[in-house]
């Protein structure tokens, strides 16, 4: 009777877990008003709860003693500990994430290099989509450890810098009305923060310019390449040309004076050339 009992324990839990995810998330949480981030961690905290009693639950009704289970598992956990240190680390780790919440579904975070949007966040590790729509599959720990950039944590609006470097010589007043029109007449690009142009510096062969725009991050690739097609279209009607690395080689020649000096050691030298007919 008690593997039956054990059994129907497991049951009801696997049906209380399945409404939860169907009827409560989809239509109190979704309604609730509450970000999607935090209904994502809602909904597997009380998941992973809910097994957790179940399984107890079928546990004592099986008729096994919880309070010597539970020492058993922590002398074997001691063992084991060594071998699965890594899925225990990002265990604890999944969890940290779903309390702290660093990251959330939906955010668009960047890791290792990697630019990409958090599709869900597992208790051993987290699914991102890369902006390529590649799929990975990150260890938790990963971003326990390691530096993550998260672009939508508290707002979606972010900067970017268009740097561009111009030749010696333009009208420098002229470089930055144009960049501003650019950033002005640019759809998507916001008008409050204002767009502004920094003088940077002046290079080894170039006057350097840097741009400066607010968009959103969904927006942001998009808005980088259209500046810069728009840019280089004003540029050569302008007349104002986008400098590039050179070298100037100046070759100097030998002066007349220097090859009249030159010639008459050059001359004593050859007739100071021992005779190979005088041996004596």
């Amino acid at each position: 009777m008690g593997f039956i009992y054990a059994s129907l324990i497991l049951l009801f839990t696997h049906a209380v877990v399945r409404i939860w995810r169907r009827f409560f998330k989809d239509n109190v949480l979704a309604k609730s008003g509450l970000e999607v981030g935090l209904q994502e961690s809602m909904t597997t905290i009380a998941v992973y709860v809910l097994w957790a009693l179940g399984i107890l639950f079928a546990l004592h009704a099986f008729g096994l003693n919880t309070t010597s289970l539970a020492v058993a598992f922590g002398a074997l956990g001691i063992g084991l500990g060594f071998g699965l240190q890594n899925i225990f680390n990002n265990f604890i780790s999944g969890i940290i994430l779903l309390f702290e919440r660093p990251i959330q579904v939906g955010d668009a975070i960047e890791i290792n290099g990697i630019w990409a949007n958090v599709k869900k966040i597992n208790v051993r590790s987290t699914v991102v989509q890369t902006w390529d729509n590649a799929s990975l599959i990150i260890p938790n720990s990963e971003f326990i450890s390691s530096q993550v950039t998260n672009w939508s944590f508290k707002d979606m609006r972010l900067r970017r810098n268009i740097n561009v470097g111009v030749a010696y010589g333009s009208d420098v007043e002229l470089v930055r009305q144009t960049l501003l029109e650019v950033a002005g007449n640019m759809p998507r690009v916001m008008k409050y923060p204002k767009p502004d142009v920094l003088f940077t510096d002046f290079g080894d062969n170039a006057l350097m310019f840097r741009l400066r725009v607010w968009t959103v991050i969904d927006h942001m690739v998009e808005v980088e390449t259209n500046i810069r097609f728009e840019i280089d279209r004003l540029f050569r009607e302008r007349g104002i040309t986008i400098a590039f690395p050179q070298r100037d080689i100046h070759i100097k020649t030998v002066t007349e004076s220097i090859s009249r000096e030159v010639a008459p050691a050059d001359s004593s030298s050859k007739n100071n050339k021992p005779d190979p007919d005088n041996k004596g």
